[in-house]
Formats: structure tokens, C-alpha cells, sequence
């Protein structure tokens, strides 16, 4: 089960019923943080998420409600103690600017590991398949997708067949190889083709892309920015970076999603849930997010 979270929905400035957009996945006891501005701290903590469980975090774009928040949330793993590293992804220049912001807090109990996003290819952090992708913002800006891959069911009468021994079923079907008695017996001999796994999207600050497009094809959940609901505020969007609620639905009609989920909200949209018509008229399984909102996302079968 992979658990989403969003500690805040908000953005440009955290308002008092809300705080900056962010998001966590939990995956067997690890987390990924995604983006970090100011006080998302306390956002997480009302979630009741550990900061220690945090193994990385993903930034998106150096805007400061997306990483202002970084020092403080740093130091507060550092005094609950975490001696493991952290890796922190981001764009390019991410070690210049996290380093400068965190002269404020230049004593961590663990190390920072730094990895700037050039080439948007695949990698693995954990359990996780983590493919970012170019966005459309004002300045350069990354979206995450986040793939939990599942292996295929153990087939007995498939390891009959190929004359596995039974005391190496348990080792291959953990997908890895294994001699006996001189004979090498791999994982495909015991098990049927990989099973559909998850897939979650992440896309926060801007304009509607193919990028974003082809990177949330078949998510089971699409978290997307709508910085306005009102289809009559398409120019301010574009003049900014950002997108309307109607514009993130047609995003998740198109790439197929099961939900999306909406968040980063203008300060001057307090009411998002009032707007939500013109996304659910494109893409009906649409909701808005709110701080604290957590779904768990399960293998469907």
C-alpha cells in the first residue's frame, strides 16, 4: 500500500486555514517529501507523519513557497535524532541554493545528498521507480511520478515443469537467482510476467504540457495544481505559470487517470470546493484537496 498526504494546498503564502502545498508518500515505513515552503513543518505534524521517516525530498522549482520551508524542517530531523543520510532531488543548482538557504542551521546529525534532475530518466529511491519530468512555470519547474512495480504471481506447475527444487522456490520468488547443485535456477522459471503495480503523479505551478501528459498516462492518482477555478482567469494563468481547475481536468481525461486531485490554490480562492464544476464537467472522479487529505493506494489485484 503506498499512502498519499497532503499536508497543504496552498500557494504563494500560507494562509490561516492553510498551509503551503506539499505532499509525502509513505511506503513501508519510508517517506518521499515533495517540495517544502514555509511551515510545512507544522503541516506535517498535524498529519501525524514522523520527520524521520523522510529517506528524500523531491523539490520541484526554487519559488520560495515551494522550499523556504527546508532549514527548519532539516533541523527539526536532525534534534528527533536521524543519523541516516537524506537525499534531496531538485533542479539544477539544487546543492547552491539548499546549502545557502541552510547557513541558518549548519549542524545536521546526518549528511545531504545532493542530485540535480538533468537527463529526467528513471531511478530508484527505496522501493520506489521515480521518473521526473519538465514542466511549464516561470522558471524551470519538475513534476515526480512515483511507480511502486509488483512482480508476477509464483506459478507452481510452472516451476514443476522447468524441475525447480522446492527448497529454492522461496529465494527465486523473491526475484532473485540462486545455484543448486551446480545448476543455476533464476526467477522467470517460477514466476508468471509482472503484475499491474501503482503509479502517482505529481505536478504543481504550470501550464498545461504533453510533458505532464504523457508523464500521469495510467496513474492511479493525478495530484495537480488548480490555481483557479474560474475558467475567466485563463490570462492571468498563463501570464503566471499556473493552471485552471478545467485545464488539470483535461490533463487527467487525456492521460487516463483513475482520480485527480486538485491543490495549490490561489490565496484568493477560499472556497475551492464551490468551483469544482468546471474540472468534474471534463473529468467527473475529481476532488479537491485539503490539508491533511490522505489516500492509500492499493494494488487492485
Amino acid at each position: 500500500m503506498l499512502n498519499i498526504t497532503l499536508p497543504g494546498t496552498g500557494g504563494t503564502m500560507p494562509l490561516k486555514n492553510r498551509w503551503l502545498s506539499s505532499c509525502i508518500l509513505s511506503l513501508n515505513g519510508h517517506s518521499i517529501l515533495i517540495d517544502c515552503g514555509e511551515g510545512t513543518q507544522i503541516a506535517l505534524k498535524n498529519t501525524g507523519h514522523k520527520f524521520k521517516s523522510v529517506d528524500a525530498i523531491c523539490i520541484t522549482h526554487f519559488h520560495a513557497d515551494h522550499i523556504l520551508g527546508l532549514p527548519g524542517f532539516l533541523l527539526t530531523m536532525s534534534n528527533e535524532g536521524r543519523t541516516e543520510p537524506v537525499t534531496i532531488f531538485g533542479p539544477e543548482g539544487i546543492e547552491y541554493v539548499v546549502k545557502r538557504l541552510c547557513v541558518v542551521a549548519p549542524y545536521l546529525t546526518f549528511d545531504i545528498n545532493f542530485e540535480e534532475i538533468k537527463s529526467f530518466d528513471s531511478f530508484y529511491k527505496k522501493q520506489l521507480i521515480i521518473t521526473p519530468f519538465r514542466t511549464k512555470h516561470s522558471i524551470p519547474c519538475i513534476g515526480y511520478s512515483f511507480e511502486v512495480n509488483r512482480v508476477g504471481k509464483f506459478n507452481v506447475q510452472k516451476a514443476k515443469q522447468n524441475n525447480v527444487p522446492l527448497s529454492v522456490w522461496s529465494v527465486l520468488q523473491k526475484q532473485k537467482s540462486v545455484t543448486f547443485d551446480g545448476k543455476l535456477y533464476t526467477s522467470d522459471m517460477v514466476l508468471e510476467g509482472p503484475r499491474r503495480g501503482i503509479k502517482f503523479t505529481y505536478c504543481t505551478d504550470s501550464r498545461p504540457t504533453e510533458s505532464i501528459r504523457n508523464a500521469a498516462q495510467g496513474s492511479d492518482l493525478f495530484v495537480c495544481e488548480g490555481m483557479y477555478g474560474d475558467d475567466g482567469k485563463i490570462l492571468q494563468a498563463k501570464e503566471k505559470g499556473h493552471m485552471l481547475f478545467s485545464e488539470a481536468a483535461r490533463l487527467a481525461k487525456d492521460a487516463g487517470v483513475d482520480k485527480l486531485l486538485l491543490t495549490h490554490y490561489s490565496p484568493s480562492l477560499e472556497y475551492p470546493e464551490k468551483e469544482i464544476e468546471s474540472a468534474k464537467s471534463i473529468f467527473e472522479n475529481t476532488e479537491c484537496g485539503y490539508d491533511g487529505k490522505s489516500i492509500d493506494l492499493n494494488f487492485k489485484d
